[in-house]
């Protein structure tokens, strides 16, 4: 590798990273650790980089002990394995002190992990982030096992998303008020991709990041012979959104509208699509263990682009954004079915039963989201917290000695 042009992609990274204004994430990092920071594209992995550098430059570190490389680089599209010597050396050429180094979107080299292994056991400060979940797999997290805490970054959340609008939860004034309403439904619709807010066309914005999940991550990633069956198959997950759906199901859904595709297929394409964190699964507590994979709910990890797939209902965007966030606090997160129950979301750790509805106007809906809830807390012994999440409704409901609390959407995202 010519070091000149990494020399070049170094300092133009510097200036950069100057030039950024970062919003303040809440995600705690270490400032002696070691990381690798995976996730969704566009999600803030990079920025969160760009703070950590900003941070030491204002401990008194210097830029030229700063080696930042980016691997989406177009001057990089021939790197290889080898050329990592290359960096190294050119770190020393810039300074003969302590070196810091930042690897962006690594998985683009094969066997990256091996030099992440070395310059770790050789006492380098290294981040790292990427874009494919086959970077927290068992093997790639036993080999960085010790040198690296894995850590996955979610769009923001709504606190997040607030605070980059200039707002914040604490808000007393109807006109206050009222401009946190408007956000909660921008960030309900749109999702929380942090240069969304920069957007006038937000959904265009969304869009275009939903492409290049497609193309880059899933289809040519993966070698995809199917592009048409796997834009199907992505689509059908999303109406799917709310109800569990095994891989037979979705075979015979994509098969009767006309596409052959065989179930292992099916199995392997849904696995491409987690693997570039579009989605995440949930099991069925009830299931036995080699049932639970068989028949997962499927939530997206951004709203904004569930609500790409024709308009989602809102019903569904509900559910999806109450995933998101009981997956962003790493809770035990299962759903419940069977034995006449059907309940959105169990935390057996919590003690915590959670059902969404839109709203509990409609008597049907009432009666069914209080009921199931009810009807499994009575056959245990122990108490549990019963909850369910509406998009503006708040109260108490006292059936049998048992509270259901009701929680508007906005309150749970603000103080779960």
């Amino acid at each position: 590798m010519d070091k000149e042009i990494l020399k070049k992609i170094i300092y133009d990274q510097h200036q950069v990273i100057q030039d950024t204004i970062i919003v303040d994430r809440d995600v705690e990092l270490e400032s002696n650790a070691n990381y690798v920071l995976v996730g969704l594209r566009r999600v803030g992995k990079t920025t969160l980089l760009y703070k950590r550098v900003q941070d030491l430059i204002k401990s008194g570190v210097e830029w030229n002990q700063i080696i930042y490389i980016n691997f989406d680089d177009e001057r990089l599209i021939d790197f290889k394995l080898n050329d990592f010597d290359d960096i190294l050396l050119v770190a020393e050429e810039m300074s003969s002190k302590k070196h810091y180094f930042y690897f962006d979107e690594i998985q683009n080299i094969d066997d990256w992990e091996k030099f992440a292994i070395r310059v770790a056991n050789q006492g380098y400060k290294v981040d790292i982030t990427g874009s494919n979940a086959k970077m927290l797999s068992n093997e790639v997290a036993a080999k960085l096992g010790g040198r690296y805490i894995m850590k996955e970054i979610l769009p923001y959340s709504f606190k997040e998303y607030l605070r980059a609008n200039n707002l914040n939860n604490d808000a007393y004034s109807t006109k206050e008020i009222a401009k946190i309403n408007n956000i909660l439904e921008q960030y309900f619709i749109y999702g929380g991709f942090p240069a969304s807010i920069d957007f006038k066309n937000k959904r265009e914005y969304v869009s275009s990041v939903y492409q290049k999940v497609l193309y880059n991550d899933i289809i040519t990633h993966n070698k995809v012979r199917s592009e048409k069956g796997m834009k199907l198959l992505i689509k059908k997950i999303s109406e799917s959104v709310m109800q569990d759906i095994s891989y037979t199901r979705l075979q015979n859904i994509i098969t009767g509208i006309g596409y052959k595709i065989s179930k292992d297929v099916i199995i392997d394409y849904c696995g491409y699509i987690k693997d570039s964190f579009l989605l995440f699964t949930l099991e069925n507590y009830f299931a036995s263990f080699v049932d639970k994979s068989s028949n997962p709910k499927y939530y997206f990890r951004d709203n904004g682009i569930l609500n790409l797939f024709g308009e989602a209902k809102r019903t569904a965007l509900l559910e999806n954004i109450v995933a998101i966030n009981l997956y962003r606090y790493n809770y035990e997160m299962y759903y419940l079915k069977g034995n006449k129950v059907d309940i959105d979301f169990y935390l057996p750790s919590n003690k915590t039963l959670i059902q969404v509805a839109y709203s509990l106007s409609d008597s049907l809906t009432y009666d069914r989201e209080v009921s199931n809830l009810i009807n499994y807390a009575n056959d245990k012994e122990e108490e549990l917290k019963l909850i369910i999440v509406t998009y503006d409704e708040k109260r108490i409901i006292e059936i049998n000695n048992k509270k259901i609390y009701v929680i508007p959407l906005k309150e749970f995202l603000l103080n779960n």
